[in-house]
């Protein structure tokens, strides 16, 4: 599927760029150019972001979603 339209950039494309280290939007900016024109893809981009990590690090995400907001730093 095209996240970005504008810069011709797909679902594919940003797992990858987390398998090669992207961890925020910005990187995927930085790396394919999302975001980069129009932004109406950065919600998506964002999305697709979080789930590309949930895929590679699966233990993880369970771990964040049991922590509570005192233990993520919120007040």
């Amino acid at each position: 599927m095209y996240v970005c339209v504008c810069n011709a950039v797909t679902e594919r494309q940003i797992h990858q760029a987390v398998k090669n280290g992207a961890k925020t939007v910005k990187h995927l900016k930085d790396q394919l150019g999302v975001g980069a024109e129009c932004g109406k893809c950065a919600s998506c981009a964002k999305a697709c972001l979080k789930e590309a990590h949930a895929e590679q690090h699966p233990g993880l995400v369970k771990k964040l979603i049991q922590l509570t907001p005192v233990q993520l730093g919120a007040a």
